[in-house]
């Protein structure tokens, strides 16, 4: 495994602190001292290879520790905030991202006799990565250094990561959102609809219908997709927008706050300081000093 794990590292020397999109199609990279407010974003749906060092992430109340090398799945949009810390020996915190394809899931899907599919899934939590998953990890990964290749061989491996991950504990999430019927795949509609709608009042009950559930139902099953109520969900899509108008497009306060749906700004700074751990000035000054002194 020292072997699989020494090459994989050596084919991420590349990788910066933002994500380096490869040419593997989904498959992204990055390494080091990423700054916490980078970390603090709407995550996509995807399965994360914690390679080296650690990740504390944080989605509602819920603070997940992914240690390297460990893997996990992101199976639909979550805004989330996190912290990254180094190896114990030094080396760089490193992972990787493979964006979860529903078409190739349906199709693996179609393909896996019914009976082999796990019925439940662990809680959301790093699952332990074997030599097996690690190695289709790195033949993804090579084909960034043989790229005529990757038409032909990178869907058979991302086929093969997304087997491995259906056969282990966090195989039920991908199962349920592969099913278009199932519950957990309207949510994952519902959460789509809501990155682009987010600073929209929104009606619980309107959704629960479209998505033919009762609104307790609703609740609960958008919870146990994204780890937050609606309502905490929207209200954090809004403050990470806020965020982003404030340090880098020249929105006062105020101003990002009404852009974003508030209708007090003093709800909107408690709110804020709540979720980022500092008022919307202090914060946003902060940020704008660590990315001009990254440029």
């Amino acid at each position: 495994m020292n072997k699989i794990m020494d090459e994989i590292i050596d084919l991420m020397k590349y990788a910066g602190t933002r994500p380096i999109a490869t040419e593997v199609p989904g498959l992204s990279m990055i390494k080091g001292d990423i700054p916490a407010h980078q970390l603090a974003a709407l995550y996509e749906p995807m399965i994360g290879f914690t390679v080296q060092g650690t990740k504390i992430l944080s989605i509602g109340e819920r603070s997940i520790t992914l240690g390297g090398p460990s893997y996990y799945v992101l199976p639909v949009h979550v805004p989330a905030t996190a912290r990254v810390y180094p190896d114990p020996n030094g080396g760089p915190y490193m992972s990787l991202g493979l964006a979860l394809n529903q078409n190739v899931l349906q199709s693996l899907l179609r393909d896996l006799p019914e009976n082999l599919i796990p019925t439940s899934s662990e809680p959301f939590a790093a699952c332990e990565i074997d030599i097996e998953f690690m190695e289709a990890w790195l033949r993804l990964l090579r084909l960034t250094k043989t790229t005529r290749d990757i038409p032909a061989l990178a869907p058979a491996y991302e086929r093969e990561i997304l087997y491995r991950v259906l056969m282990g504990p966090q195989g039920w999430y991908l199962r349920q959102l592969g099913m278009q019927e199932s519950n957990f795949s309207k949510i994952s509609q519902i959460v789509k609809w809501f990155r682009d709608h987010f600073m929209s009042p929104i009606d619980v009950g309107e959704m629960a219908t479209k998505s033919g559930m009762a609104i307790n139902t609703f609740h609960r099953q958008f919870k146990s997709a994204t780890g937050l109520s609606p309502i905490q969900f929207q209200k954090q899509l809004r403050l990470l927008e806020a965020r982003n108008l404030i340090a880098f497009e020249g929105y006062t306060v105020a101003g990002a706050a009404y852009q974003v749906g508030y209708q007090s700004t003093s709800q909107f700074n408690r709110e804020y300081s709540r979720f980022f751990g500092s008022s919307p000035a202090r914060d946003t000054k902060k940020l704008r000093l660590i990315e001009s002194a990254r440029d």
